[in-house]
């Protein structure tokens, strides 16, 4: 009897580990699904833009003007121009205009709605704008967006918007040098200066602002 009680005890745990782990994986999803997205633009920026040329900050939390916060995936840095880049890890199909407030991600019978990630986007271009209002102006920043190729458009793409590695040669339009080295390393210490201390408490309060922010709108 004692024998089988142990074992009945031991699966038990078992049983209870399983449902914790599971939790935790649901939990972290949306955020490893993020990185992976980040990654894939970090490494296009590797294979594609080659150092000294192009200086990518990755993950770049930064306060706002309302006493909040705001997350930049990406800011590339270059001779040629910034660029503020958005990321979007989605499969299915995406359908959405350059001025609807919410697109939709269709995969099979269910939809999702989610944030214009052009506006989302134009919000940290105006914040960075900020932050750099002593030097530079604020034509030389440009917005872009990036879904992963596992997605299918279904509507026309917006402008500033891609797919997979594609807004690399968007970049590489740009050919003129309009930022002086100097004035890029400035821009690139102001930047560094700014942003938040990369951490789990970081994160927190950016996802608490997220919610404020959405409950009061």
């Amino acid at each position: 009897m004692q024998i089988i009680l142990s074992q009945l005890f031991s699966t038990f745990w078992w049983v209870i580990l399983a449902f914790v782990a599971i939790g935790i994986i649901k939990a972290f999803k949306p955020f490893i699904k993020g990185k992976v997205g980040e990654f894939a633009v970090a490494l296009h920026v590797k294979l594609y833009l080659k150092d000294p040329e192009y200086i990518l900050l990755n993950d770049c939390t930064l306060p706002d003007e309302q006493s909040g916060t705001t997350q930049i995936d990406h800011i590339l840095l270059s001779p040629y121009g910034i660029f503020i880049i958005e990321t979007k890890n989605y499969k299915g199909w995406i359908f959405g205009s350059e001025r609807q407030k919410l697109w939709t991600q269709k995969i099979f019978k269910k939809s999702y709605k989610f944030q214009n990630p052009l506006h989302q986007n134009y919000k940290h271009q105006k914040v960075l704008e900020q932050v750099l209002a002593d030097i530079i102006t604020p034509e030389y920043l440009h917005s872009i967006v990036v879904f992963m190729p596992d997605c299918e458009f279904k509507t026309d793409i917006p402008v500033n918007v891609f797919r997979g590695a594609a807004w690399v040669d968007y970049v590489k339009n740009f050919k003129a040098e309009v930022i002086p080295a100097m004035k890029l390393k400035r821009i690139q210490l102001r930047i560094e200066k700014e942003v938040l201390e990369k951490s789990w408490k970081t994160n927190r309060i950016h996802v608490e602002n997220l919610k404020q922010r959405k409950e009061s709108s």
